[in-house]
């Protein structure tokens, strides 16, 4: 015999019904069955909101029974030919006018008693079972009904009764041992006391009566028919990565149930645990999904954990105090306090100083367990010789589980490293002495981050998730979403990097997407966008809270690189090519690296020099190898060695500028890159990253522009400019022609010194065959004294460019 329990999505409506009627009837061509229903999807719900209401005399709950009865009817309607439906709808009618009867009594009293509201909610598993069983009929004749009252036996503790083994036992083997037919359709959830009061085995409480009678039955199997394939590796709603699992043990699925694992209610396993009745879990909607299979035969696995579960909508209750040190009985006093209260303690944790104790209760019984304990100790609190309790609400427990996991060592290590590098706040800590559980507290707005955080580190195959969120969709933020395109299914496959740009924002449109933008249509998506605000970007950044979350600054504007440190406090990392921040003010540069540090959140920028060039990375190297730059050398601008390698006696100054903004290799406003701020940046970037300590204002920045272009307030201005003064620019290229040089804007720094400004380089030094956009870089060092270190390569450009924020991105994967 098996027992098969459908619970309430499965038999939410006609359609759901019949698809549990063709399972039961396949499955009862080859063995007799005990089929446990729950009540139709919500009913339980609405009897419990309609029990409330009229308590509270609220004529409202008349609305609510009628809805109930019109759910019920449709469906009987719907599953019953015409012909059978007089009496049956009859019947309905009878039960319907029973449950109003009992609302009605609430409704002039006032009041709802516990043992009442146990009566009322079993209502939804009385009418459930009773239209399933007659459904039933229709096509399979030998099948029969039983109520659970009759054969289930608890005591009188309404809402979660406790079942009395003995009794039921003796009941259920007694009324199978004659009963002939081949189906027996039982409701769940309802039992009843020895004197005949309904009583309730608790909210999820069918599972459990399909337990209790397999049990007593010696099932050769128990079947939980639900509306997932089985129990994951995490709730699926939470994490879309989730996998079924497909062998588990009893301990494991306990653990599991009871830190939230819904799809089983906890109580469930005792029963056919003590007889070792492997459990079933299946999908009654993909009935042929493989589900997933409960027993003390485990497969062994490589990986020790099995899954990871949680428990919402906790408070954490701190007692602490000298006055609990070596005092024996503070433990027994509180938790006889909190058991007096009826109140269950779901999470505890005690310092080995036994200064304190914490122990994590629902939310909703934080306030009265405060002020029992509060009064229990109240002597103690005026004495200063303990603390008055102290509550944390809106707080969550995160459960990793798994029957091996006291074999492998770093387990917890690697628990709460991959947590604290999310910037998850863990509150307290609790594992158990089987190690079969690592339970920790955090905050419940960390919840989804934290699951997800910790499913990838231990459930695929470490590939690491990024979102980003993509500031500047210019010509650099074109290039870079389309080498994401790209290279996206690479990544994933050979560097386990899944890649997910979450957000796009230029200076007018802003879209988020939590699932991730399709890359394919981007434009079209960000033009139908919300309009762009900074202020409204960071904050969607914060409520999202995603693992692994990283804000790509492409743009060149100031306000954005103020934003930084937003990002960094809430551990998001940054990668940006815009140069403002790291050449702000030495006080904010530093503020922002040691909020990087703080927050494990990686601030990256090595397109500020030399684009996609790896100078920034080296100049790290070098200096976390110990040793030390003396001396830097440098053509930093892409831009300016464009325009000073394509000017000459064919092209104007003028035309030589105008095409370099054309091909993307100047910033929006060239003044930028002419007037040398640019570069500045970029050298005093260089000599901080090389340990010194320098500001902007301390560079000699030698103008080679005339006052009247750098004044102008417009790029038309700007270059009219320039063609006014272009006896200005011939003169120089005639100097340099003249001496068998060329012209190079030269950034350099010595002996603490700084500056930049246009050079004639003569045929005997390295910068002068730097051909079109490239930027050259020579480090003198303590190792590099005779010949320098050279870096060289193209400099600007928006692929290159690109290219760099990707490599940075990479490198944050990487980590």
């Amino acid at each position: 015999m098996k027992v098969l329990k459908f619970g309430g999505t499965s038999v939410a409506n006609a359609d759901n019904i019949k698809r549990v009627l063709t399972i039961i009837a396949e499955k009862a061509k080859n063995e007799k069955l005990v089929v446990v229903v729950s009540a139709l999807s919500k009913v339980t719900d609405l009897l419990q909101l309609a029990s409330q209401k009229a308590a509270s005399n609220d004529e409202s709950f008349k609305e609510i029974v009628a809805e109930i009865e019109k759910k019920h009817l449709d469906t009987l309607k719907e599953l019953i030919p015409v012909s059978e439906q007089s009496s049956l709808l009859s019947h309905l009618k009878r039960i319907i006018n029973h449950l109003e009867t009992l609302l009605d009594g609430c409704f002039l009293l006032g009041e709802l008693s516990p043992r009442t509201a146990d009566t009322i909610l079993g209502f939804g598993e009385l009418l459930s079972s009773y239209i399933i069983a007659e459904a039933l009929k229709q096509n399979l004749k030998n099948s029969g009904y039983a109520d659970s009252r009759e054969l289930i036996k608890t005591n009188a503790n309404f809402g979660k009764a406790v079942v009395n083994f003995e009794i039921s036992n003796q009941l259920i083997a007694d009324y199978f041992a004659s009963n002939e037919s081949q189906v027996v359709v039982l409701p769940g959830f309802i039992a009843s006391t020895t004197d005949g009061i309904h009583t309730t085995l608790g909210r999820g409480g069918s599972d459990y009566t399909a337990a209790i009678v397999a049990a007593a039955l010696n099932a050769k199997e128990l079947e939980i028919w639900t509306d997932v394939n089985g129990m994951f590796t995490a709730n699926p709603k939470i994490v879309k990565q989730a996998q079924p699992i497909a062998t588990i043990s009893y301990q494991e699925a306990m653990e599991l149930s009871h830190f939230g694992a819904k799809v089983l209610y906890p109580p469930t396993i005792q029963p056919v645990l003590r007889k070792n009745i492997p459990i079933l879990i299946k999908n009654t909607f993909e009935p042929e999904a493989v589900g997933t299979y409960i027993s003390n035969d485990v497969v062994s696995q490589t990986n020790p954990v099995k899954g990871i579960s949680h428990i919402d909508n906790i408070a954490l209750l701190t007692l602490e105090g000298p006055g609990m040190v070596g005092v024996s009985g503070s433990s027994k006093r509180l938790f006889e306090v909190l058991s007096q209260e009826n109140i269950n303690v779901i999470f505890i944790t005690q310092a080995s100083s036994e200064h304190s104790i914490c122990i994590g209760i629902l939310n909703s019984d934080a306030e009265i367990a405060e002020i029992a304990i509060n009064k229990a100790f109240e002597i103690e609190i005026a004495q200063n010789k303990i603390d008055p309790c102290i509550v944390e609400n809106n707080l969550c427990i995160i459960a990793l589980v798994g029957e091996n996991m006291k074999n492998h060592q770093g387990l917890s290590g690697r628990m709460f490293s991959t947590l604290g590098k999310n910037n998850v706040n863990i509150r307290a800590i609790a594992q158990g002495a089987s190690e079969r559980n690592i339970s920790a507290v955090i905050n419940e707005r960390d919840v989804k981050k934290a699951l997800n955080t910790l499913h990838e580190n231990f459930f695929e195959e470490n590939t690491k998730q990024l979102n980003l969120f993509v500031m500047g969709v210019g010509n650099v933020g074109e290039k870079f979403i389309e080498q994401i395109h790209q290279q996206k299914k690479f990544l994933k496959e050979n560097l386990k990097i899944n890649l997910r740009v979450i957000a796009l924002s230029n200076s007018r449109k802003m879209h988020f997407d939590e699932d991730g933008i399709s890359l394919k249509d981007w434009q079209t998506v960000l033009n139908n966008g919300e309009t762009a605000n900074q202020e409204l970007f960071i904050a969607k950044v914060k409520e999202l809270n995603l693992r692994n979350s990283i804000f790509v600054d492409i743009t060149a504007n100031e306000s954005v690189s103020k934003t930084y440190e937003h990002y960094l406090k809430q551990s998001v990392g940054v990668v940006t090519c815009n140069k403002i921040a790291c050449s702000s003010a030495y006080d904010n540069y530093k503020h922002l690296k040691n909020l990087s540090r703080q927050y494990n959140a990686p601030f990256l920028f090595e397109t500020n020099v030399g684009a996609g060039l790896p100078i920034i990375d080296t100049v790290k190297n070098l200096i976390a190898s110990g040793d030390k730059v003396n001396k830097i050398q440098a053509v930093l601008s892409g831009s300016l060695n464009f325009i000073f390698n394509n000017f000459d006696e064919n092209h104007s100054f003028h035309d030589v500028v105008k095409e370099a903004g054309v091909q993307g290799f100047t910033e929006p406003d060239p003044k930028i890159d002419l007037s040398g701020i640019d570069v500045a940046r970029k050298i005093l970037i260089l000599i901080r990253e090389s340990g010194y300590q320098m500001d902007i204002e301390a560079i000699a920045n030698e103008s080679f522009m005339p006052d009247e272009c750098l004044a102008t307030t417009s790029n038309e201005a700007f270059f009219a400019s320039l063609q006014k003064h272009a006896a200005h620019f011939d003169a120089l290229y005639n100097e340099a022609k003249n001496k068998d040089s060329r012209l190079k804007y030269v950034a350099q720094f010595e002996n603490g010194k700084a500056s930049v400004g246009l050079q004639f380089i003569p045929k005997d030094h390295p910068f002068y065959n730097l051909e079109g956009k490239d930027n050259i870089v020579l480090f003198y060092t303590d190792r590099y004294v005779d010949q320098p270190l050279l870096i060289k390569g193209a400099g600007a450009g928006a692929a290159v460019t690109a290219s760099g924020i990707f490599a940075d991105v990479i490198r944050i994967g990487n980590v």
